[in-house]
């Protein structure tokens, strides 16, 4: 999804709720970019039911959408994703930061995010078919600026200024549109835990700041 200076390895010495965060943002990034597939359905199947990241808020969310794919199949999953996101003309929901911040695709939000992009040595897989602003690619850098092991570029303040810029200012509104769509089932609980996880980082970027 994303292309790194350098094939992409975690640092030896990240903490279990660093890498509980990196793999939340992971797991998010690839939901929202396709429907899951028998794997990692089956994946579903047996995890567990506590969330992967310490915090009550994050126990409700994440015990539904564990609820949802349980329930759901490759095929539904993929109609699902289909409807919402892929619709022929205009899509019933559009991911993507330049829309909820501007009203229109490909605007300023866009422009501003590659800048950043740039500075961090990341550029767009020439394969993808999504716009950096689209949530999964955002997701996926989020991932990479924890767990990555350019102490550099992957760190705390990397972090916090990139949440702040590119993903806190409007995933909310994304949210609340899935929440609200009668078509949203298994993406209804994919929201909500988007929702959830990304008030939890916002507090503890607040954190820092106090």
């Amino acid at each position: 999804m994303i292309n790194t200076p350098r094939m992409l390895s975690f640092a030896p010495d990240q903490d279990r709720e660093e890498l509980a965060r990196a793999e939340l943002y992971g797991l998010l990034a690839g939901l929202w970019l396709a429907p899951p597939d028998a794997a990692l359905l089956q994946q579903f199947k047996v995890a567990v039911t506590e969330a992967p990241q310490p915090g009550g808020h994050l126990e409700a969310p994440w015990g539904d959408l564990v609820a949802a794919m349980r329930a759901t199949h490759v095929e539904a999953a993929a109609a699902e994703h289909q409807a919402l996101f892929h619709a022929v003309g205009r899509p019933e929901v559009l991911a993507y930061a330049s829309y909820h911040l501007s009203g229109f695709l490909n605007e300023r939000p866009l422009a501003l995010l590659r800048d950043d992009l740039a500075r961090l040595g990341l550029t767009r897989d020439a394969d993808g078919l999504e716009t950096e602003d689209h949530i999964a690619f955002l997701l996926e850098v989020m991932r990479w600026l924890i767990a990555g092991d350019d102490g550099a570029l992957c760190n705390l303040e990397q972090q916090r200024r990139f949440f702040r810029a590119h993903l806190q200012p409007w995933v909310d509104k994304l949210c609340e549109a899935v929440l609200a769509h009668p078509r949203a089932d298994i993406w209804r609980a994919v929201a909500a835990l988007t929702q959830a996880f990304v008030q939890v980082e916002t507090q503890g970027f607040d954190l820092l700041e106090s």
